[in-house]
């Protein structure tokens, strides 16, 4: 019986690495050493500002292709400005990009690297969507939706 499912086994392995390595849903080949950053973003949210003029956001940007990219700045309607922020041994500094690595993932999370909304028009409230805009060093941008929770807001980890 152990030489049968030892086969057996193999097989399976061997779809399952086959179908984890077919083509992507943007029609690319898939294929890692193409080049080209595939980004997506999801994860995203805004904690309920506690202050007038400012606010947090929080997002994981993930790169399923095979170059490296950058989110150099992000945009929109509701700040004055959007700035993008690294925390370094729990110091907070602004930064002109954030790293994207190949086959990897930007996160920006709380006491981590993050978006500042600053010079805020109108103060979100729970329940409410910010749309936002992500630029990047290479990839063309991309509009993400933030949903505003509660000022309290922890999102699981290990989703």
């Amino acid at each position: 019986m152990r030489r049968r499912l030892g086969p057996a086994a193999l097989v399976i392995a061997g779809a399952l690495a086959l179908a984890g390595c077919s083509g992507s849903d943007s029609g690319d080949s898939g294929d890692s050493g193409s080049g080209k950053a595939e980004l997506s973003a999801g994860s995203a949210y805004m904690p309920q500002p506690v202050s007038d003029d400012m606010a947090a956001g929080f997002l994981t940007v993930t790169n399923k292709g095979g170059a490296a990219d950058e989110l150099t700045s992000v945009t929109s309607d509701i700040a004055g400005q959007v700035t993008v922020h690294e925390t370094v041994d729990g110091a907070m500094q602004e930064v002109k990009s954030l790293k994207i690595p190949a086959g990897g993932r930007l996160e920006l999370k709380s006491g981590g690297d993050h978006l500042m909304f600053e010079q805020l028009k109108s103060k979100p409230k729970e329940g409410q969507t910010v749309s936002v805009e992500l630029h990047f060093a290479h990839s063309g941008p991309m509009k993400v939706e933030m949903p505003v929770k509660p000022a309290t807001y922890a999102p699981k980890t290990g989703h």
